[in-house]
């Protein structure tokens, strides 16, 4: 399904991009994607032994939605997301060290161990944080847009939401607005199926939600979030649209998330089935692997060497944190106030 604001030409229907992926993008995918596996699996094991407090919301089975959308953003183009963040972290580029010394409240993580899983921001990567407050980041995403379009940077403004948000007041006004002014935002819906405990189904009146940004003249788009090319095609289209001065885009992206809304979730609103079903047909991750492997891009014994890289640098970002020092007590009285 994808639709397209009007203007004095009509409405064409929104084409998916055909352009060829080469064999080394269609590979740093893999490696991205299984970083951010790797990664979020050693962040669980850490939360279970107490080294990691407060919330801690994994990525595990998204992978594929940040890795391909953010392989269409240039260095001029920011992003910002919600608490489940960790992915996107390392999608932009940020250093794995630093992202989990933050997770470790340490203070050479990105927001010196003051602001955990879900508040630390790198304006170097064009990263404008995770936000703990449900869709707050929609209207602040909309801002930077906003911040894009005034200063005629070329940028254009990655906002990330779930679908828990989706049914936020805020999120339709920043809509609004994105339209009216044509504000160069990508809203990236994440449409994991379920909003902490709730299932889209109880949830939501309609479960299309791509549909919702139509009467705000919204170009939408509804693409297979488990498919990491599907995905960046369908950013591709929407980066060119945006980037073009024709307004935002709202992609739908349904995807699916392996462990429950945070750590202490036990997730016992699913079903067995309904997982494992999702894990051994729709892993993003595995059916990258079986296309390369197809593909005779990598071998079997190239996989394994990649996975040993991955383990190896993960393993190194936890040994990171835990030699880090926590904070000294006078930095509660630090970055409080942005001088003018």
């Amino acid at each position: 399904m994808a639709s397209k604001k009007r203007t004095k030409k009509g409405s064409p229907k929104a084409r998916i991009a055909s352009a060829s992926i080469s064999a080394d993008t269609l590979k740093a995918f893999y490696k991205d994607m299984l970083l951010i596996r790797r990664f979020e699996e050693r962040a669980g094991q850490l939360y279970g032994m107490g080294l990691i407090g407060g919330f801690c919301h994994l990525y595990i089975g998204q992978e594929a939605v940040v890795v391909g959308m953010q392989a269409c953003a240039k260095e001029s183009d920011t992003l910002i997301t919600s608490y489940r963040d960790h992915g996107h972290m390392l999608a932009c580029g940020m250093d794995p060290k630093g992202v989990m010394a933050e997770l470790t409240g340490r203070a050479d993580g990105y927001s010196k161990g003051k602001g955990g899983s879900m508040h630390m921001f790198s304006r170097e990567k064009g990263f404008f944080g995770g936000h703990g407050i449900v869709g707050a980041q929609v209207p602040i995403g909309t801002g930077l847009a906003f911040a894009h379009q005034y200063n005629d940077d070329g940028g254009v403004c990655f906002t990330y939401l779930g679908d828990g948000a989706f049914n936020q007041g805020q999120v339709y006004e920043s809509l609004n607005m994105a339209s009216l002014w044509d504000l160069p935002v990508i809203y990236v819906l994440e449409n994991n199926k379920y909003g902490m405990g709730t299932s889209v189904e109880r949830s939501s009146a309609s479960t299309d939600l791509a549909s919702r940004g139509q009467p705000y003249n919204i170009k939408t788009m509804a693409v297979d979030g488990m498919d990491v090319v599907a995905v960046r095609n369908a950013g591709m289209e929407a980066i060119e649209y945006a980037r073009a001065g024709k307004g935002p885009v709202l992609i739908e992206a349904k995807t699916y998330r392996y462990r429950g809304h945070s750590m202490s979730d036990p997730a016992k609103y699913r079903t067995r089935e309904e997982l494992q079903k999702m894990r051994t047909e729709r892993d993003p991750i595995d059916r990258l692997r079986h296309m390369l492997m197809d593909m005779k891009v990598m071998s079997e014994e190239d996989f394994k060497t990649l996975d040993k890289e991955i383990k190896d640098r993960v393993i190194a970002s936890a040994e990171f944190a835990q030699n880090s020092p926590e904070p000294e007590p006078s930095e509660l009285w630090t970055d409080v106030f942005v001088a003018a």
